[in-house]
């Protein structure tokens, strides 16, 4: 198929049934082929806690080209001279961190966009988002191609979220229970009932917005809940982590430390040397 601005991931958000994906944070290229084979919808490519920087992000964007799932990439920050370099070496979907208020979202789809819908700079011949100019009328097309997705993550951005999820040119709302959940006083407990209840709380009021929710959710059970109560995008395993608990499960159950020997009544003093 000819290469184009067409972006799948953007038209199955409108869809109910749920786009299932996987976190790569291996800031690899083959490990991320890998992953491409194992029959997710969407590979989110992290560039906020993940290492990767921009060359290690195309890398792994010209990797997983050649197979079905759609690469998101998020981030570290919505700074706009980033976002044009990001959508310039082909990514068509961009997630944002740390989005607290409508005015920044609306920053951010404007950096995502060429004018006059928006500010993003024009210099598409020397972009693989184009093809470096093969793809036919891209400046004209390539506004309805983006897909923006801004993660919403603290608090104060749940106070905001109504206004958020309202800005025009913000297609979904990820939900971030890990720092959600630290700045509800309980680090490390995104799977909390407090944090659930909150991230299921969200997830209606994104949809009453016309917008698609996303979250990350781990355990099984509780990312089975979100897509029942309609999330939209479901990352639900992260790469990095699931290859520690298997290497460390394997070495485990080889190297487990032998039961200690008995003492023995009446040995002999062992001797020094």
């Amino acid at each position: 198929m000819p290469a184009s601005t067409h972006n799948p991931f953007k038209a199955a958000l409108g869809q109910p049934q749920a786009q299932i994906g996987l976190w790569l944070g291996l800031a690899d290229a083959y490990s991320a082929e890998l992953c491409a084979t194992a029959g997710f919808d969407w590979l989110l490519v992290d560039g906020e806690h993940g290492p990767n920087d921009l060359r290690s992000t195309l890398a792994i964007l010209q990797a997983i080209a050649a197979y079905p799932p759609h690469p998101v990439v998020r981030v570290p920050h919505g700074d706009a001279a980033l976002i044009k370099q990001v959508l310039e070496i082909g990514a068509k979907t961009l997630l944002v961190p740390m989005v607290e208020s409508a005015q920044q979202a609306r920053e951010i789809v404007r950096a995502m966009k060429y004018p006059p819908a928006g500010i993003r700079g024009v210099g598409s011949g020397l972009a693989r988002s184009s093809r470096w100019g093969g793809i036919p009328d891209y400046l004209a097309q390539a506004n309805d191609g983006v897909c923006l997705l801004v993660q919403v993550e603290t608090l104060a951005a749940m106070e905001q979220l109504d206004d958020i999820a309202a800005v025009v040119g913000v297609d979904g709302v990820f939900i971030g229970p890990s720092d959600l959940s630290a700045s509800m006083g309980l680090l490390g407990q995104p799977s909390h009932p407090e944090v659930r209840s909150v991230v299921e709380q969200a997830i209606a009021r994104i949809l009453r917005a016309g917008k698609a929710p996303g979250v990350l959710a781990v355990e099984e059970a509780v990312a089975r809940r979100y897509i029942e109560l309609g999330a939209r995008f479901v990352a639900v395993g992260v790469e990095a982590t699931m290859l520690a608990a298997a290497t460390r499960s394997l070495a485990r159950r080889f190297k487990s430390p032998p039961e200690p020997d008995a003492p023995m009544a009446n040995a002999a003093p062992t001797s020094s040397y």
